[in-house]
C-alpha cells in the first residue's frame, strides 16, 4: 500500500511540473517560401521581363531586318505561354501589324513534326508499326533497294534513301488548290522518286518521304490529311489559327502573313499555315502529356530516338531534329522556303520550348541567332577547359581534302548533272585547320575547324562540330551539326575529273560551233565542184551542220534549265528533250556522212573533221543519257 500510495504522488507531482513545461513549447511553422529558381552559372532567370528586353535588342540588331516584313516570337515554359511577341507588318501593303494570336505564318519544313505526331498517334494506337514494310499500308508499290523494303522509321528519320526532288512548289493560291481529298494519294503515286541508296543508312531529308508517311495517316485512319490534323491535334487543342488546307479557308485567308502563299504539293512536309500562339499550344501539348495529345511515353520516345548518320554530331530522332547546344537536349525542326522562314525548338529537361516564325527576303541568321542566343542566355554551359587540338589533325584532314556533294542532290533526274561539278570544297590550312567555304559563318566567310577528338572536328567561334564517317580508313560521308539529321555530304568527283569533264565539254561544243562557222563557206565551195547540183555528200554534209545547231541550242537550253530549274517548267524541259533527242538521232547523219567523206578521193582535211563531228555527237549523245536528259519522267 505504501509503494501505491508513493507511485500516485509522484505521477502527480511529474504532471504538476509538465503541465508548465508543454505550456512554454509553441510549435509555430516557418512561413512558406517559393520555390527557389535555378539560374545556371552565369545564366539569367529565364523571365518575361528580361526575356522581353533581350528579344526586343536581338531583333532591332538584326542585319537582315531591313528585309524582314514581320514575324513572330514565341517561348514557353513549365505549361504556360512566357512571352508572345509579334514584330513588324503581317501585310505590308494594307500596313497590318503582326498579332501572334492570329497572324498565319508559312511553317514548311516544320511541319513535318506535326505529321510524325499524327503517325505515333496511330502507332501507340496499334493501327501503324514503325518497323514495318510501308507496301503493307499502300495502295501502290515502292520497290525494294537491294530486297530491303521502306519503313514508316526510316520516312521519319530521313533515311527512306529517296533520290531528291525539288519539284514541290505548284503556284500561288490565286490558282491552285491541294484541297481535293483525293489530292494527296494522286502526288504520291505520281512522283515516286528512284530510291538511290540503302534504307536506313544515309540521312537525306526527303520531303515525299514526309509526304508519303502522311498519306499513309489517310489510308489508316480513313480522313483525308488536312481533316485528320484538325479532328486530332487542332481542335483538341484549340488551335484555331492552324491548317494544312492550301488555299486556306476565307475565314482564315486574311490572316497570312506575306505578300505571296506558295502551295505546296508535298502537303503533309511543308503545308502547314499557323500562328505563333498556336505553335505554343503544340508545344505545350508535347511537353505536358496531359492534353491526350500522345499517350504517356508517346512524345519522350519521339525525342530520345536517335538516328546517327555521323558520329559525333546531332542525331535525328522520329521526325523531330535534334538541335543540341550547351550539352543542352534540344529538339524541334527548321524550315527555310520562298519568303518564310521558322524554328522550332524545345529543351525537355527545362521543360521550355520556342518558336520563331518571319516572312519577307530575311535570311536564316535570325532565326539561329535567336536558338543560339537564347541557349547561351539561359541555358549557358559549364565552365570547362579548352579542348586540344589532336595529333592526327593533318593525316586526317588530308582526307577530308577536296570535293563533296550533297546526298540531298538528284542523282536519278536531269538535275544530277549538276553534281559532275560541284562547288563544295574543303582545304586544309598549314596549321592542320579545315577551312570550308562549303559551310560558311553568318558573315558568308569560310569557317576554320580543328580535331578535338578523332575525326571530329570543333569550330571554336560556334561551338558546332564537323565529322565523318570513316571505314577502312575512307570517308564515307560527314556533315556538321547543324545539317547532320537530315544531310550529309560524300565524295565527289575529283576537281581533276571534273576540271577533264569541262574540257571534254568545251571540245564538244567547240566542234559544233567550228562547223556551224565554216558551214556556208563549205557549202558554197562544194555547190561550185559541183556545178550547181546538189550531191548525196552534201545533203549529209548539211544534215550533220544541222545536228550541231541542235546540241548547241540543246546545250544552251539544258544550261539555262540547270541554273534557274522552277517548279513549272515541265514545258520548257519538254521542248529542250525534243532538241536533244532529235539531236541525238540527228548523230546517225554524222556518221553516214564520216562514211561517205572517207569513200571520196583527196579532201583529207574533210575526212578528219567529219570523224571529229562524229566523236563529238557520240560523246554529247553519251553525256545526255548519262545525265538523264532523255528522262520520260519529269520527277525533279
Amino acid at each position: 500500500m505504501l509503494k501505491q500510495a508513493l507511485s500516485v504522488v509522484l505521477a502527480g507531482v511529474a504532471a504538476c511540473v509538465a503541465v508548465p513545461v508543454l505550456a512554454q513549447i509553441q510549435i509555430r511553422p516557418l512561413p512558406e517560401q517559393k520555390a527557389a529558381v535555378a539560374v545556371p552559372l552565369g545564366g539569367h532567370v529565364l523571365a518575361k521581363a528580361d526575356l522581353d528586353t533581350w528579344l526586343d535588342e536581338l531583333i532591332a540588331s538584326d542585319p537582315g531586318r531591313a528585309h524582314t516584313d514581320g514575324g513572330v516570337i514565341v517561348v514557353v515554359r513549365h505549361g504556360e505561354v512566357i512571352s508572345a511577341r509579334g514584330f513588324g507588318l503581317a501585310d505590308p501593303s494594307r500596313k497590318t501589324p503582326v498579332d501572334p494570336a492570329i497572324t498565319m505564318f508559312r511553317a514548311g519544313t516544320t511541319s513535318t513534326a506535326f505529321t510524325a505526331t499524327a503517325v505515333m498517334q496511330l502507332v501507340s494506337d496499334g493501327r501503324l508499326d514503325l518497323d514495318a514494310d510501308i507496301n503493307g499500308y499502300l495502295d501502290f508499290s515502292i520497290p525494294a533497294f537491294d530486297g530491303k523494303p521502306v519503313t514508316l522509321r526510316q520516312l521519319l528519320t530521313q533515311t527512306s534513301g529517296f533520290d531528291a526532288v525539288s519539284k514541290d512548289v505548284v503556284r500561288t493560291a490565286a490558282d491552285a488548290s491541294t484541297n481535293d481529298p483525293a489530292w494527296l494519294g494522286q502526288w504520291v503515286k505520281a512522283s515516286l522518286p528512284e530510291r538511290v541508296y540503302p534504307p536506313g543508312e544515309v540521312a537525306a531529308q526527303s520531303d515525299y518521304g514526309v509526304a508519303l508517311a502522311g498519306y499513309i495517316v489517310e489510308r489508316v485512319s480513313g480522313q483525308a490529311f488536312a481533316a485528320y490534323m484538325d479532328t486530332h491535334i487542332f481542335r483538341p487543342l484549340g488551335m484555331q489559327h492552324a491548317s494544312f488546307l492550301q488555299p486556306l479557308p476565307p475565314a482564315l485567308a486574311p490572316h497570312v502573313a506575306g505578300t505571296s502563299f506558295e502551295v505546296r504539293s508535298a502537303v503533309p512536309a511543308s503545308g502547314l499555315s499557323i500562328s505563333g500562339e498556336d505553335m505554343g499550344r503544340f508545344v505545350l501539348a508535347h511537353m505536358d502529356g496531359s492534353q491526350g495529345l500522345l499517350r504517356p511515353g508517346t512524345a519522350q520516345a519521339m525525342r530520345e530516338f536517335a538516328s546517327v548518320s555521323v558520329p559525333g554530331l546531332s542525331p535525328m530522332a522520329l521526325g523531330l531534329q535534334r538541335m543540341d547546344r550547351n550539352g543542352q537536349v534540344i529538339v524541334g525542326q527548321r524550315s527555310d522556303m520562298a519568303g518564310a522562314q521558322s524554328e522550332l525548338a524545345w529543351f525537355p529537361a527545362e521543360d521550355t520550348g520556342l518558336f520563331i516564325a518571319v516572312s519577307g527576303r530575311a535570311s536564316c541568321c535570325l532565326r539561329q541567332r535567336l536558338l543560339d542566343g537564347f541557349a547561351d542566355r539561359y541555358f549557358p554551359p559549364l565552365p570547362q577547359q579548352k579542348a586540344p587540338t589532336l595529333g592526327t589533325a593533318v593525316p586526317h584532314g588530308r582526307l577530308l581534302e577536296g570535293f563533296w556533294v550533297s546526298s540531298r542532290q538528284p542523282r536519278a533526274s536531269w538535275l544530277a548533272a549538276r553534281s559532275q561539278y560541284p562547288a563544295n570544297r574543303i582545304d586544309l590550312a598549314a596549321d592542320g585547320t579545315l577551312i570550308t567555304p562549303m559551310f560558311p559563318d553568318a558573315a558568308g566567310k569560310p569557317r576554320h575547324w580543328r580535331e578535338v577528338r578523332p575525326f571530329v572536328w570543333l569550330d571554336d567561334a560556334t561551338g558546332s562540330h564537323l565529322a565523318a564517317s570513316v571505314v577502312d580508313g575512307k570517308v564515307r560521308w560527314l556533315s556538321i551539326d547543324e545539317l547532320a539529321p537530315g544531310e550529309v555530304f560524300l565524295p565527289a568527283t575529283s576537281g581533276a575529273k571534273s576540271v577533264a569533264m569541262l574540257i571534254a565539254l568545251g571540245a564538244i561544243m567547240a566542234s559544233f560551233l567550228v562547223a556551224l562557222v565554216f558551214w556556208p563557206i563549205t557549202a558554197a565551195r562544194r555547190r561550185r565542184q559541183a556545178d550547181g547540183g546538189v550531191t548525196v555528200a552534201s545533203r549529209w554534209y548539211t544534215a550533220t551542220r544541222v545536228v550541231a545547231l541542235l546540241f548547241l541550242l540543246a546545250a544552251a537550253g539544258w544550261a539555262l534549265l540547270m541554273w534557274q530549274p522552277t517548279g513549272h517548267a515541265d514545258g520548257w524541259i519538254r521542248a529542250v528533250q525534243v532538241l536533244t533527242l532529235l539531236a541525238v538521232i540527228g548523230s546517225l547523219a554524222a556518221a553516214l556522212h564520216a562514211w561517205q567523206a572517207w569513200r571520196m578521193p583527196g579532201q583529207f582535211t574533210g575526212k578528219v573533221g567529219s570523224v571529229l563531228l562524229l566523236l563529238a555527237c557520240v560523246a554529247a549523245s553519251c553525256f545526255a543519257v548519262g545525265w538523264h536528259l532523255l528522262a520520260w519522267r519529269l520527277n525533279y
